[in-house]
């Protein structure tokens, strides 16, 4: 069966910089693959950037963040943002323009984590970070928004938001809601997803950068990747968990993982917005300005969100 074909904005993106087609022979070092990845994020981020309240910079738990905040004063939700990248890549400047227009569609306080990175620090670093970031702005509500409180990510960040919701449904944390965008959700080794098979080259991320990043992110423990939270889709129970919002792009090897961490915690009881974008590629987050498919997307993951917090002050 041919695969969708690729939404042709994108395509042309992807041609204009040099990224359409197979991967280059010989695989990039890790200092490659962060270049690489800032300068697309970047070249992609809307000039100017857009507007929003309030930007500052400082510090959670140890943890360098940016706190972006809307323009209406008063209380507001609160969004914790854990950005892709694949553990290895991506910092506040790459996922800059997604966390504003987050600020700007909800209206709510947006805190940033800039967690470790691996290979030079491995699992469990980033999930740490995260989650002390996340405790910390659920322990200071007056400091932030001061409304419900919500965890975002896309990618990598999104595997970190769900393990960050596992450990707060645990410790009996309130959360309002959960949106995961094209979420890594099993690090094990040799998984057999159609769409790492049917989406291994050509889309940008590659079945092999996903299997070297998880290499790296795991690094001497690689049988963390056999359970949570390294692996959200192999929790014992989801049950409990804060309803989620899950969006993943048709051609993106790490679709059907996400797919499947919808279905699970929709068998689980909680309440899930899942959503199959055709034609889209894996970081779709980041186009939003450059096509009219993935503006929309956005636009539909945003408001859902929204109404889950909304939901949470009825």
């Amino acid at each position: 069966m041919p695969l969708e074909p690729i939404d042709p904005q994108i395509a042309a993106l992807l041609e204009q910089f040099g990224v359409a087609g197979p991967p280059p022979a010989t695989a990039p070092t890790v200092e490659e693959m962060r270049a690489g990845n800032r300068m697309l994020s970047l070249a992609v981020s809307p000039t100017p950037p857009l507007g929003v309240g309030a930007v500052q910079e400082g510090r959670l738990a140890g943890v360098p963040v940016r706190i972006y905040r809307p323009e209406a004063t008063g209380t507001a939700p609160t969004v914790v943002f854990f950005h892709g990248g694949g553990f290895i890549v991506g910092d506040l400047d790459t996922h800059d323009g997604v966390c504003r227009r987050l600020c700007r569609d909800l209206g709510a306080v947006v805190v940033s984590a800039d967690y470790r990175l691996a290979p030079e620090h491995p699992y469990p670093a980033a999930h740490d970070d995260c989650l002390a970031v996340a405790r910390h702005v659920a322990d200071h509500p007056a400091d932030f928004g001061g409304g419900p409180l919500a965890l975002a990510g896309d990618s990598a960040g999104a595997n970190l938001a769900a393990a960050v919701a596992l450990a707060f449904r645990d410790e009996a944390r309130p959360l309002a809601a959960q949106l995961l965008a094209y979420p890594i959700t099993d690090l094990r080794t040799g998984r057999d997803y159609a769409s790492r098979t049917e989406c291994a080259t050509g889309y940008l991320l590659t079945t092999a950068e996903v299997e070297n990043d998880i290499r790296l992110y795991l690094g001497d423990d690689p049988d963390a990747g056999e359970r949570a939270p390294a692996s959200p889709l192999l929790a014992e129970d989801l049950r409990g968990l804060a309803p989620a919002v899950v969006g993943c792009g048709g051609l993106d090897p790490l679709r059907d993982e996400g797919l499947a961490y919808a279905d699970a915690l929709a068998a689980a009881g909680v309440p899930v917005g899942k959503h199959r974008y055709p034609g889209l590629i894996h970081g779709f987050l980041n186009y939003d300005t450059r096509s009219t498919a993935v503006d929309a997307a956005v636009t539909e993951l945003y408001a859902e969100l929204g109404a889950l917090l909304r939901a949470a002050t009825a």
